[in-house]
Formats: structure tokens, C-alpha cells, sequence
């Protein structure tokens, strides 16, 4: 861990590579295909064709929120505010469903130009007039704690639907348009609490999702609420001197019983699903230990000074074991997991991603599952025009 020069995950990527609109069609994008060591070249449709019959496709199924709210000084001074995490109420769908005012920890836009007043924003949602107001709580370092209150019965979530933006990537250098509000959303979404996409999940089309189904694999979800740390860059010249952000994830206890019951044969859809399930393991590994840890949160390091020799089916026992004695049917936890070329992962088995950017955790998660051949990769899919990032085109890596 100590030896991994970030340097060495780097790759010439052209800004025309990068994809900055969704094609027409989801599921035409293409799908490169990574299997002991052999690539081929497909189209996303045909994904069943190429995944293991009685299986377990796991997928994230948080939805994006309209996290990027803009307010004008009467000087007309623009300050954008960037929602991150909810602080009160500190559950996401408290938080969303609140009707009169919330807090959150936030990123500024402009900061300096913001001195202590109260911002305020008129807003009309269904033929309701109200105005949003701001106003600073507490500055936690890089962070801002901002409260926003407003009179009406609409709920938080309905405002930022009016008053809010998507937060399409920073790298796509342009300002959301409407095809964002569709796009950069999976079709599954469900659970409001993302300011990213898991984008691996952008391809599949209900086409795509029936053809599965009809392979006889099996379909579950997870939650995973991307933050904006996702597209942290490594700023320092060894991996282990990065600091990961924090995501929360969410886990039913019916779907840890689905994961026990196909152990060895489960395809995650994005990192956002392997850091999630990767994370069930070591929190099992935890709960054999201490029966009733104070918090549910899985360290930066913790799967490299963990000596842990806990199967994986012992680990999931443990958790829906916690489940039942906390009379629970979903398991609320975080994980700040950095997952770095030398893991082996305890259950996924093969991941589907998009192509990442350079001298990235996420590239760096790419190559746990398929060592120094992410090079290979990354040059056949250079050299035979697949599209990049977010809106960019899939693998399947076996």
C-alpha cells in the first residue's frame, strides 16, 4: 500500500474523449469486454449475452438531487451553494420530506462575496409563491453549514426539484441543460440523496433489464449516495497519503440474504455497488468481533490492518444477525473504503464501469480487479474511439 506511486495510474486522456452529452439512445453505447485477459468490443444492448446465467446483478439505485442552488446578491453577485450531506435532520429522507427548514454541510461558489446576510430566493412550484432564504450556521473547514428555512407546506426535496440544478461533473465544462435532468439519472433511481451519478448504471434501458431478467439472473439493489469527493482528484504522489471521503449506504436485509445465497457469482453495476458490498464484508468482520459497535463505518485502511480470516458468508450472517437482535430490515452505515490495486475482493466477482480518469480512485479500484491489464484496457478502448467518463461508454470486467 505504501509503495503505490499514483504516477503510475496515469494515462493521456484528450478532452474530445471525454463524452459531454448522453447518446440518443442509452443502451447504443458500447461495451468493452475484459475476460482472462482477452478484450472484445460489443454494444451495451447484448449485456446479458455476456453475463453468467443464475447470478446476481447488484445495482445502486440512488437518485440524483438538484443539488446546485444559485442565489444573486442585490449587487448581483451570483453565489452558488453546493448541498452535500444532510446534518438536520441528519437522515436523507427526514431531511427531503422536512417542511419548514433543514441544514446542511455545503461547498460556496463566490464565498467571498457572501459576507452574513441572509440570502434570499423567490421561487414559484405549483402556483405556490414562496421564497428560499440561507444563511450561514457554522464554517467546519472546507465545508459550510448553511441553514435554508421557507414558509410553505412544500417539502425540501419539491424545493430543490424548483430551485435547484443538476450537478452534472465539473469536467464536462458546461452548465446542466434539460436532457441532464433525465440522463444523468438510471432509470432504477429511487432513494434522493446523490450530487453524482453512478454512472455505470446510466446504459441500461428496460430493454436491456428484461432481457436480463429472461437469463434467469437475478436483480437487487443497494443505496449508495454518491458525494462530490467522487471526483476528488489524488493530489499526493503515493496512493495511501489520499484522504477518501465518506458516502452512506443503505443495504436491506432481504438483499444480504439474496448476496449469501450467490456468493461467488455477483456482478456489481459501478464502484459505488462495490464499495458498498466490499464494505458489508469488513462491517461483519467487525460485528463478530464487537457485537454492537458504536458506529457502523467502515475506515480508509481498515480492510489492510484488518488480519481478518472470516469467510465471506460468515461476515453476511453476522450483519443480518445484527439486523434480527435490532429488530432492523435495512442496515444504515458509511464507508471511507479506498479499495487499491493489491485488494481482493470477498464478494464481487465482476464489476461494470465506465472508463475513469486518469490517476483516480476509481482507476485505482479498476485495477483490484484486473491488475496492470487496466493499461490494456484503457489503450484498446483509446484506440477503438470509446467515449469517457460519465456520459462516456461501459466495460464488463470478468
Amino acid at each position: 500500500m505504501n509503495k503505490i506511486k499514483i504516477n503510475e495510474f496515469d494515462y493521456n486522456l484528450p478532452d474530445e474523449r471525454i463524452a459531454k452529452f448522453p447518446l440518443p439512445q442509452r443502451d447504443l453505447s458500447k461495451l468493452l469486454i475484459y475476460k482472462d485477459g482477452k478484450i472484445d468490443s460489443k454494444t451495451f444492448c447484448n449485456l446479458a449475452d455476456y453475463l453468467n446465467s443464475n447470478s446476481l446483478l447488484i445495482f445502486n439505485n440512488t437518485k440524483v438531487v438538484h443539488a446546485r442552488i444559485i442565489f444573486h446578491k442585490a449587487t448581483g453577485a451570483q453565489i452558488e451553494i453546493f448541498c452535500l450531506e444532510p446534518i438536520f435532520p441528519n437522515n436523507y429522507e427526514q431531511n427531503f420530506a422536512t417542511t419548514a427548514e433543514c441544514v446542511w454541510n455545503c461547498t460556496v461558489g463566490n464565498l467571498k462575496k457572501w459576507k452574513n446576510e441572509i440570502l434570499k430566493l423567490e421561487f414559484i412550484y405549483n402556483n405556490i409563491h414562496d421564497q428560499l432564504s440561507v444563511e450561514k450556521i457554522d464554517n467546519d473547514g472546507e465545508l459550510l453549514k448553511l441553514k435554508f428555512s421557507w414558509d410553505s407546506q412544500l417539502s425540501f426535496a419539491q424545493i430543490m426539484d424548483v430551485c435547484g440544478k443538476m450537478p452534472i461533473p465539473p469536467y464536462l465544462k458546461r452548465e446542466s441543460q434539460e436532457i441532464d435532468t433525465e440522463r444523468y439519472q438510471t432509470i432504477y433511481s429511487k432513494q434522493e440523496g446523490s450530487v453524482a451519478a453512478p454512472t455505470a448504471g446510466l446504459h441500461f434501458s428496460n430493454a436491456v433489464l428484461e432481457n436480463i431478467k429472461s437469463r434467469n439472473i437475478e436483480i437487487d439493489e443497494i443505496t449508495l449516495h454518491v458525494g462530490a469527493g467522487t471526483f476528488k482528484p489524488v493530489k499526493t504522489d503515493f496512493a495511501n497519503e489520499h484522504i477518501m471521503h465518506t458516502e452512506h449506504f443503505f443495504v436491506k436485509k432481504s438483499t444480504v440474504e439474496k448476496i449469501i445465497k450467490y456468493l461467488g457469482n455477483i456482478t456489481a453495476v459501478g464502484t459505488t455497488s462495490v464499495r458498498t458490498l466490499e464494505s458489508l464484508y469488513w462491517l461483519g468482520c467487525r460485528l463478530i468481533k464487537n457485537h454492537n459497535p458504536e458506529k457502523l463505518n467502515i475506515q480508509q485502511f481498515e480492510p489492510y490492518n484488518n488480519d481478518c480470516k472470516i469467510s465471506a458468508e460468515e461476515s453476511l450472517h453476522a450483519i443480518i444477525n445484527y439486523l434480527g437482535n435490532n429488530n432492523l430490515d435495512q442496515l444504515s452505515a458509511s464507508t471511507q473504503i479506498m479499495i487499491l490495486p493489491e485488494y481482493k475482493s470477498k464478494i464481487v466477482n465482476r464489476l461494470i464501469t465506465n472508463f475513469h480518469q486518469p490517476k483516480s480512485t476509481l482507476l485505482l479500484l479498476v485495477a483490484s480487479f484486473i491488475g496492470n491489464d487496466w493499461r490494456k484496457v484503457y489503450d484498446y478502448a483509446m484506440k477503438n474511439d470509446f467515449r469517457f467518463l460519465s456520459y462516456g461508454d461501459s466495460s464488463l470486467l470478468n
